[in-house]
């Protein structure tokens, strides 16, 4: 599954250069698909939706830190663990329950992140 941000976070930082998906935001900050990965030009997402890798997308959430769902592979193919969880200092990156996917899944969709 796909790893979240709570409302418990402080704003800090620490997680966001931690991601090697680039799939995590400041509060307020827009977005793309293409934002650190090769992805490029019109796609289908693993879980079939169709979108434009370069067309910017609205935030997540206004408040505080968050992370794209789409982006998040736990750091599978990267490390052994999910690094924001490992870096924060509040421990308010937690597993996504609205996303939930295998290993397998994940390391697909690092995979076609990263081609």
């Amino acid at each position: 599954m796909a790893i979240k941000i709570t409302d418990e976070c402080i704003n800090c930082g620490a997680c966001e250069p931690e991601c090697p998906n680039n799939a995590i935001y400041e509060a307020a900050e827009d977005w793309k698909y293409s934002d650190g990965t090769t992805l490029s030009g019109n796609i289908v997402l693993p879980n079939g939706k169709k979108v434009a890798a370069d067309d910017t997308q609205e935030p997540i959430d206004d408040e505080v830190y968050y992370i794209v769902a789409d982006k998040c592979t736990e750091c599978k193919g990267f490390h052994d663990e999910p690094q924001c969880a490992a870096v924060c200092p509040v421990d308010c990156c937690v597993p996504d329950d609205e996303h939930n996917e295998t290993e397998e899944q994940l390391l697909s969709k690092q995979q076609f992140l990263h081609k």
